[in-house]
């Protein structure tokens, strides 16, 4: 019988999220740690992962644990989708699945989280920051997603795989990274990036990711 794994998370972030909806997935059980962004700094948790981040996760199954949302992304994956349920074993789709997560990691996580600092909590406003990573936002958007998926449901073969689940939680959170500025752009531009979107919306993994995460949040906002 598997042990639940512990996952580590602070409810406003996007990236324990990713791991929550590969957990849910595969139907691997696991138990949430909310921590606050003061605990996230300081010991016992940096033991945990050395960085302050989070997400972390301790499997009791195999005794590892392991931080940075794509790594254990991949370790949950390897470990765990034995009927490859969201990816692939065959060649080239396991490489095109490690191409599009490190896309993820290098060039869709950093980009928007910059918009959104820029945007929301920097405490002077710089335009030409706030303009540089809203174009950017728009580029991965208009014109890496929506020409990727130009004829295709999905990134990597004819599945919904980690690949396309990895970039969920931030696509998700365009309308708040622009913190109340208007673009001249909306996803609704992009037909074939609003139809991967919606489709993953729609998996009841996200769904329950999505309902964990607006319960921790309400539990943070009235602890």
């Amino acid at each position: 019988m598997v042990k639940p794994i512990n996952v580590y998370v602070i409810p406003p972030g996007p990236n324990p999220w990713k791991v929550i909806i590969i957990l849910e997935e595969l139907g691997i059980p696991y138990e949430m740690k909310i921590l606050g962004y003061a605990e996230v700094k300081s010991e016992p948790y940096v033991s945990i992962n050395p960085n302050g981040r989070v997400p972390a996760i301790e499997d009791p199954n195999t005794g590892i644990t392991i931080w940075e949302s794509g790594a254990i992304v991949e370790y949950l994956v390897d470990q765990y989708d034995k009927e490859e349920k969201i990816s692939y074993s065959s060649f080239p789709e396991k490489y095109h699945l490690k191409q599009w997560l490190h896309f993820q990691m290098s060039g869709q996580g950093p980009y928007f989280g910059q918009a959104a600092w820029f945007n929301q909590f920097h405490p002077e406003k710089i335009p030409s920051a706030q303009e540089r990573y809203e174009a950017e936002v728009k580029r991965v958007v208009g014109t890496v997603f929506e020409n990727a998926l130009k004829g295709k449901n999905w990134l990597v073969g004819d599945k919904c795989t980690y690949a396309d689940l990895s970039f969920f939680m931030w696509n998700n959170n365009i309308g708040m990274i622009f913190g109340g500025r208007s673009p001249d752009w909306t996803v609704d531009d992009y037909p074939n990036f609003k139809k991967w979107h919606d489709s993953m919306a729609s998996r009841e993994s996200v769904k329950k990711a999505l309902a964990a995460r607006d319960k921790a949040l309400a539990g943070m906002q009235h602890g």
